[in-house]
C-alpha cells in the first residue's frame, strides 16, 4: 500500500515533466520552423542564419522554464530544494535572455549595415551608418548588461536589504564615487553624442595633434587613430567635442592638394601652366575635377608658384602631389635650367668711378 501511494505522484510527476518537456520542444520547433521559413522568403528581412544564431540562447530559456516546474524536483525527489531550484531557473532566465537580446542587437546591425559598402570608393554614407550603428550597438549592449546584472543582484532578498541600507547610509561615499566617475561618465556621454552628431566616422582622415590618419575604430570611451607610418593614436571621445581638429571626410572624401615652386623671375608661367595639365591628364591619380598655376608671392630672391590639383581622397591626393612635384621639377631642369631662385649681386668698379 505504501508504494502504491509513493507510485502515484511519482508517475504523475512524470508525467507532468515530460508533458513539459514536450511542449517547450514544441515552442522551439516551431519558432525553428517560423523564422527559417521568414529567412528564406525574400518579402521578409530577417537573415536566413538567424536561428543558427540565437537558438542556444533559446535552448537555455525554454530549460529555465522547465527547472523551474515542481513536477521535475519531485522526480528527481529533490523537493527539499526548491528555493536553488527556483533562485537557478530565474537567473538562468536573465542570463539566457540578456544573451537572447546581444544577439538580436547584433542581428538589427547586421542587417542594416549588409546594405552598404565600406570598402567603396564613394563610402561617406555607409561609414555613417556603419559608425552610428556600431557606437549605438555598444551602448545598447552596455545598457543591457548592466539593467541584467542588476535585476539578477536584486532577485536576492539578502542583496536587496543589503543594498538598501548601504544606499540609506552612504550618501556621502555615493557623491564622492559620482565625482570619481566624472569622466568615464562623460567619455561615455561624449561617446553617445560622436553617435548621433558624428563629428568623425569610421576610416575619416583627420588630423589631430598635429598627426595625419584614419578613425580606426571608435567605442564609448576612446577613439583609435590609425596614423599614416601605422602607429596608432588613441584619444578619449571627449577629445573630439571639446578640442577643435582637421576633419578631411566630413562631407566628401575629394580633396584639393597643392605644389609650391620657387622660381627666378625669368621663368615664363604660361609653358608652365601646360605642362601641369599634361602631367595630370597622363595620370589616373588626378580626378579630373580642378588644375591651375598661380602665382601666389614674389619675394625680392624668388617667385612663388603654386600648383593646384584634385583627387577623390587625400591617399590620393598624396601620391598625385608627390607626382607632380617630381614632374615640375624635371620640366623646369630640363627646359629652364636657368629658372631656379638666384641671388644676385652687383659690383661697381670704384676705381673708374673715381676717374
Amino acid at each position: 500500500m505504501r508504494d502504491e501511494i509513493l507510485k502515484i505522484p511519482s508517475n504523475t510527476s512524470l508525467m507532468y515533466v515530460f508533458g513539459g518537456l514536450l511542449l517547450l520542444m514544441l515552442i522551439y520547433f516551431a519558432a525553428v520552423l517560423l523564422l527559417r521559413r521568414l529567412g528564406k522568403d525574400p518579402e521578409y528581412v530577417i537573415p536566413p542564419d538567424t536561428m543558427k544564431k540565437i537558438s542556444f540562447p533559446l535552448i537555455l530559456i525554454l530549460f529555465s522554464f522547465l527547472l523551474r516546474m515542481n513536477s521535475l524536483r519531485d522526480l528527481l525527489g529533490l523537493g527539499e530544494f526548491g528555493y536553488v531550484f527556483r533562485k537557478s531557473s530565474t537567473l538562468l532566465f536573465i542570463f539566457s535572455f540578456t544573451w537572447l537580446l546581444i544577439k538580436i542587437i547584433k542581428l538589427v546591425k547586421q542587417l542594416v549595415i549588409e546594405n552598404y559598402d565600406v570598402s567603396s570608393a564613394d563610402n561617406l554614407k555607409a561609414r555613417k551608418v556603419y559608425t552610428q550603428f556600431t557606437i549605438l550597438e555598444r551602448i545598447f549592449i552596455f545598457i543591457v548588461t548592466i539593467m541584467a546584472l542588476g535585476i539578477a543582484l536584486m532577485s536576492f532578498e539578502e542583496i536587496r536589504e543589503i543594498g538598501i541600507s548601504i544606499f540609506a547610509s552612504a550618501g556621502v561615499a555615493g557623491i564622492i564615487i559620482g565625482f570619481s566617475a566624472q569622466k568615464m561618465i562623460g567619455a561615455i556621454l561624449a561617446g553617445i553624442q560622436i553617435a548621433i552628431a558624428q563629428p568623425i566616422k569610421i576610416d575619416d582622415v583627420v588630423v589631430v595633434e598635429g598627426e595625419w590618419g584614419r578613425i580606426e575604430q571608435i567605442t564609448l570611451t576612446y577613439v583609435v587613430v590609425a596614423i599614416w607610418d601605422k602607429r596608432r593614436l588613441v584619444l578619449p571621445t571627449t577629445y573630439f567635442i571639446e578640442k577643435p581638429f582637421q576633419n578631411w571626410t566630413k562631407t566628401t572624401a575629394d580633396i584639393l592638394g597643392t605644389v609650391f615652386l620657387y622660381t627666378d623671375y625669368r621663368l615664363p608661367i604660361e609653358p608652365l601652366r601646360d605642362e601641369l595639365k599634361r602631367i595630370l591628364e597622363n595620370t589616373e591619380l588626378w580626378d579630373g575635377q580642378a588644375q591651375n598655376i598661380q602665382v601666389t608671392n614674389a619675394t625680392a630672391n624668388h617667385v612663388e608658384i603654386r600648383a593646384l590639383m584634385s583627387a577623390k581622397d587625400s591617399p590620393t591626393a598624396w601620391d598625385l602631389r608627390v607626382h607632380v612635384r617630381e614632374q615640375l621639377l624635371t620640366f623646369l631642369q630640363k627646359n629652364y635650367p636657368n629658372s631656379l631662385p638666384h641671388t644676385r649681386v652687383f659690383l661697381i668698379n670704384e676705381f673708374d668711378k673715381n676717374e
